[in-house]
């Protein structure tokens, strides 16, 4: 754990926060299989770290009374086999966000943030979709404005529009040339509220995306490790988190 590190201005207490914020999403997306099987209930009250290197940790609390920052909620591996693996998650989101609010004013209070600086940073905090909308895909519109399109994967260019006809195994969209102009400010607004389903960030038409046909939540193909040549080749796409829970099921 990480109670020395003191951020004291309002840009580094939000960097602090988005990257712990960003350590726990992974934890409960990408990394959800060996989150999973560190929290086990036969071992004592385990708490979910995020840390300030965009990493997770399951570990004891701190022995110190008081500690010398906010501690995460106890005992998160208790619940792990007493409730569907969804749900628990969610709830481990709920008090992770919790928590990350804890620290992010605990370090505002600590360097004396007046009402205007506490006011920009949450703000700031705001502007972030939480862990448990990430978790559960409440975060985002789908880039295609519909959940149940056929046609999932995203090259470079920006999805095209009335792309109902391509076949299901074709799934990478390839913006025609000549809809580029007349279609680019449409495409911004249309997916600009689609979030990564692992790091939580926005969409961008520059990047590569892809989608899950388990959850359908949207993922950057470097969050997920695929490439657009790898993309091709996939008939069915399913995420970490999906393809985790089928292993565990079987």
């Amino acid at each position: 754990m990480d109670g020395a590190y003191n951020p004291r201005t309002v840009e580094e207490v939000f960097r602090d926060f988005k990257s712990r914020r960003a350590g726990m999403i992974k934890a409960l997306t990408t990394d959800v299989e060996e989150f999973f099987q560190q929290c086990d209930p036969d071992k004592e009250n385990l708490c979910l770290y995020g840390l300030p290197n965009e990493q997770w940790e399951v570990t004891l609390p701190a022995e110190e009374v008081p500690p010398e920052l906010p501690e995460p909620a106890l005992g998160i591996n208790f619940a792990r086999d007493g409730m569907q693996d969804k749900d628990w998650l969610s709830l481990v989101a709920v008090h992770s966000d919790a928590w990350l609010l804890s620290v992010a004013f605990y370090f505002g209070a600590r360097f004396g943030f007046d009402k205007t600086e506490r006011k920009r940073l949450f703000g700031m905090i705001n502007d972030l979709p939480t862990i448990y909308e990430v978790v559960n895909g409440k975060d985002k519109v789908s880039p295609q404005g519909n959940n149940h399109s056929n046609n999932k994967h995203k090259s470079n260019s920006k999805p095209q529009r009335g792309s109902e006809s391509q076949s299901k195994s074709s799934k990478i969209m390839v913006q025609k040339e000549e809809d580029e102009g007349l279609q680019e400010e449409d495409d911004e607004d249309e997916h600009g509220d689609a979030l990564c389903g692992a790091c939580g960030e926005n969409y961008a038409s520059d990047e590569f995306w892809i989608c899950c046909d388990a959850c359908e939540k949207w993922f950057h193909g470097k969050c997920v490790k695929i490439t657009p040549a790898r993309a091709e080749h996939i008939k069915q796409y399913k995420c970490p988190s999906c393809s985790n829970k089928r292993a565990r099921s079987s």
